[in-house]
């Protein structure tokens, strides 16, 4: 992948509580992926618990998701849904 970040898609934004995660489509080189960032990577970045508002959290902290989507992708295959954790975060979780 040419890019080091992927641009997420506000639009396709779905918190799913059950999965403690928040999926979004989002493009990277001109393709589309599919993603999910794990509730663990928001609470690193906000300092707070994902309690249904995920979606604000994502958006508040978009920049920092973009790149670390870009390093997930990066390591993964890009086929089916590519997890954000807090391993694809600059520094470490908890920063």
């Amino acid at each position: 992948m040419a890019e080091d970040r992927v641009t997420i898609d506000l639009d396709t934004l779905l918190d799913n509580i059950g999965d403690r995660q928040v999926e979004f489509a989002g493009t990277a080189s001109g393709e589309r992926y599919a993603f999910a960032v794990q509730y663990d990577v928001l609470e690193a970045l906000s300092a707070q618990v994902p309690d249904g508002d995920g979606l604000a959290m994502v958006q508040q902290h978009r920049d920092a998701i973009e790149v670390a989507a870009g390093k997930a992708l990066g390591r993964a295959d890009g086929i089916g849904r590519t997890i954000v954790s807090g391993n694809d975060l600059d520094g470490n979780p908890g920063q």
